[in-house]
């Protein structure tokens, strides 16, 4: 397979070149800070030494990190190359070249002052497009290697004509073969080549509009919202206990977008109309303008399983629903509005919800700053003691005031149930599954939670044993989730402990384990650990 050296070399660079568009793509619709060559020129950057960085950026001033770029992405060429060559006789040692690749692409991002998980994505669909790519690429050169063992296909013997001119000879077929390799080896590189160029331009038209409505969210100044300050007793000093104060870039995240919507605030609108005396369409400045109101309210989604992480605790700041709703004036037999984002999600909210005492708001900003764009920015609605697939709309354009038995969303199409309250739970965060922990005394902790009811007693049960009740910090209202702790004398050896939660109702934490479809999950979280 010799002279068929050139086109796998082609072919590891074609797929290489596929990667960084399809993981530039992604990491401009998720809106990232930045794509991750460009990260790992930060990296690079960061540990070089500073004499050498002074010496460098002597030689060639301002140039520096335009060249630095330049570098990598030669570097790069030069080893998907290789690459390239490398899978022509093992496969797997080209997909370990890829995995390294990745590595150092996934600790550049995760190094990045201020990472999330979410940023590792893109080095993730980059590393998933090198594989599909350089396998959809040499599949024909293989074929023709196994077809032809004897003559390669694109070797002069191959191609030239059988003596005689008769056709169906060995020399004729060996030409026909060829021809047909370098069609489809052709076509395929051609195509992913277009298709990276076409994503390439499209994140950068994607990445533009997203960057431009950060500028001009890291520049609004949102008077009214104000800093939080952590209340009194909320949280409890036990290490590794979750944070009571989720920080933005923690918090979770899920949405069905495949880009995430850009909107700038001036041309943002929210059409309120249908079972209504007045439709009314409010812009962001006419929100601003309204009394302002703010709160801790923790957020949980319907997807999170017994003793899961999709759950957050921050401070919100936005407009109350209920007096909005009121000037509408709602007609007698609503029951329910339905939400649309401006991606076109949409969900059913029970109208009490958003007319009742609870803090049932459109909110513009997230722990003192203006929403981050993929948690709704510039609005989007909090409603406590709802899951957010029947309340958390983000980039809010539209709400129909109706009734259920007029309309059926997104989630209740897909087997979700029509109303989503939130259902008690409790969680262990210490000791952490599969720890080991020193024997004697321990500390077990956590957090437990049903929002717009409140927690008002939680106990914890090791290895089956007597229920213990816990310390409970203090919650500034129902609507927050609240933090607890207790200790237990533990021997040597691997344990098991369980927690449920009683609500501000005396009602008791439901033991039956149930999963999250069609309304939440159910059941005592554990968590198993080692004493020694």
């Amino acid at each position: 397979m010799s002279n068929f050296r050139g086109a796998w070399s082609l072919a590891g660079l074609v797929a290489g070149v596929a990667g960084i568009a399809t993981s530039y793509f992604a990491a401009m619709a998720l809106t990232i800070r930045e794509s991750p060559i460009v990260a790992v020129a930060e990296m690079i950057i960061r540990l070089t030494p500073g004499p050498i960085a002074e010496y460098l950026i002597d030689i060639v001033g301002q140039l520096d990190k335009p060249l630095l770029i330049l570098g990598i992405l030669l570097a790069l060429v030069a080893i998907f190359t290789w690459v390239g060559r490398l899978a022509r006789e093992r496969w797997i040692a080209a997909s370990m070249a890829y995995v390294l690749l990745s590595a150092v692409g996934v600790v550049a991002v995760a190094t990045q002052p201020g990472a999330a998980a979410v940023d590792v994505i893109p080095v993730a669909v980059g590393f998933a497009t090198w594989m599909l790519v350089l396998s959809l690429l040499t599949d024909p050169l293989r074929s023709a290697a196994a077809d032809s063992p004897e003559a390669e296909p694109d070797s002069p013997e191959a191609e030239s004509d059988s003596p005689g001119g008769v056709e169906g000879s060995e020399g004729t077929e060996s030409v026909h073969l060829g021809s047909q390799t370098r069609r489809a080896f052709g076509m395929r590189a051609g195509l992913v080549i277009a298709g990276a160029g076409v994503l390439t331009v499209f994140g950068r038209v994607v990445g533009r509009g997203r960057r431009h409505v950060e500028e001009i969210r890291g520049l609004l100044r949102l008077e009214k919202v104000t800093r939080p300050a952590l209340p009194a007793g909320v949280a409890l000093d036990v290490k590794g206990i979750t944070r009571w104060v989720t920080p933005n870039n923690r918090f979770y995240r899920i949405h069905t977008a495949i880009v995430v919507p850009a909107i700038e605030p001036a041309e943002w609108t929210l059409r309120i109309h249908g079972m209504v005396e007045r439709e009314l369409t409010l812009t962001y400045d006419d929100l601003l303008a309204r009394e302002f109101t703010e709160d801790w309210i923790t957020l949980s989604c319907v997807s999170n399983d017994v003793g899961g992480s999709l759950i957050g605790n921050a401070w919100w700041s936005g407009v109350r629903l209920a007096p909005i709703l009121a000037e509408a004036g709602v007609l007698p037999g609503a029951d329910a509005v339905l939400q649309t984002s401006e991606d076109g999600w949409n969900c059913g909210t029970p109208l009490s919800a958003l007319t009742d005492d609870r803090n049932a708001m459109l909110a513009v900003a997230m722990n003192g700053h203006a929403l981050p764009i993929d948690h709704g920015f510039p609005v989007r609605t909090i409603v406590p003691g709802l899951y957010g697939y029947v309340s958390a709309t983000k980039w809010v354009v539209d709400m129909e005031v109706t009734r259920f038995a007029d309309f059926s969303a997104f989630w209740t199409q897909r087997g979700w149930s029509e109303k989503g309250p939130v259902k008690m739970s409790s969680r262990i965060d210490v000791p952490r599954f599969g720890e080991e922990v020193q024997a004697g005394t321990v500390t077990f902790a956590g957090v437990a939670f049903e929002q717009h009811t409140g927690i008002s007693g939680v106990e914890f049960q090791v290895d089956g044993g007597q229920w213990r009740p816990a310390e409970l910090a203090k919650t500034p209202h129902e609507d927050t989730w609240v933090q607890w702790r207790g200790t237990a004398e533990v021997a040597a050896g691997d344990h098991l402990v369980r927690v449920r939660a009683t609500n501000a109702n005396g009602e008791a934490q439901i033991e039956a384990v149930a999963d999250v479809l069609p309304d939440g999950a159910t059941g005592y979280h554990s968590v198993e650990f080692t004493a020694g």
